[in-house]
């Protein structure tokens, strides 16, 4: 079985290369299941029905989130409709949607998947993603072989930590919320696959998907500035994981895609 993992989608051009991309490399990697990072693909920030509709032909199964979740306001009430959108499990329980679900594979395997929020260098509040995930696990443990972490953080010894804490008890621990990929993809000697970060579906030439210019101004001057989504020349990045029929990892491999 393979996995495709898609990373953090930004804005109109993230999710017009998911829609060109992602049928294209389940069918030259075989994968048999789609999970991408969504948070921003509603104008750099948060998602909403309208864009998860405009992506219903894209073949990802699961979209999963972070700390721009609510971002859209009608989003609040836009997710108890969307059974395949989680948010982070960690946060207060009385936020809207779910933190995990199980889902089926194309070969009629069980696939849970699990959205995580980081706390180190996070303004969001929420509880100890270690704890969360213990309490999921237990819950889950007799209902799929297959399980993959979307684990929302920033600092990636936190990221690391998570990867090594669930060694041998997950099939992936795969990073999101820098937009930045990072080239430590391995198989821990447990059979857990893992990315501190798997990167985003954004601009080429950008500073994490929005346009240099202001943001180089912010940097340099210290005044506000207002950061606008780069549509052109997209980047997608993403990641498949080849897992046997115990659910654990024998290959990570990174995938890289430029639109023309």
């Amino acid at each position: 079985m393979r996995i495709l993992f898609v990373g953090d989608i930004v804005g109109k051009g993230g999710r017009r290369a998911v829609s060109a991309w992602v049928p294209q490399l389940r069918r030259e990697y075989a994968c048999d299941f789609c999970v991408a990072n969504g948070e921003n693909m509603a104008g750099g920030g948060g998602l909403s029905k309208r864009c998860l509709e405009e992506l219903s032909q894209s073949e990802v199964d699961v979209f999963t989130s972070g700390d721009h979740v609510w971002d859209q306001r009608d989003f609040v009430a836009e997710i108890e409709q969307l059974p395949h959108v989680l948010r982070p499990a960690n946060v207060h329980p009385d936020q809207p949607g779910k933190g995990y679900g199980i889902f089926t594979g194309a070969n009629g395997i069980p696939v849970a998947v699990i959205n995580l929020l980081g706390r180190t260098f996070m303004k969001t509040l929420a509880d100890c993603p270690f704890q969360a995930v213990e309490r999921i696990l237990a819950r889950i443990q007799h209902k799929a072989k297959v399980i993959v972490v979307d684990f929302h953080a920033e600092a990636t010894s936190e990221k690391v930590a998570m990867g090594r804490f669930l060694d041998g008890r997950v099939t992936a621990v795969l990073g999101t919320h820098t937009h930045v990929p990072t080239a430590d993809e391995q198989v821990f000697s447990g059979g857990t696959a893992f990315q501190c970060d798997v990167g985003m579906v954004g601009g080429r030439h950008s500073i994490l998907g929005r346009d240099t210019g202001p943001v180089i101004r912010r940097f340099s001057t210290g005044m506000p500035a207002r950061f606008t989504v780069t549509r052109k020349d997209i980047r997608l990045n993403a990641s498949v994981i080849t897992l046997d029929d115990t659910g654990r990892a024998r290959s990570i491999e990174r995938i890289v895609r430029d639109t023309p």
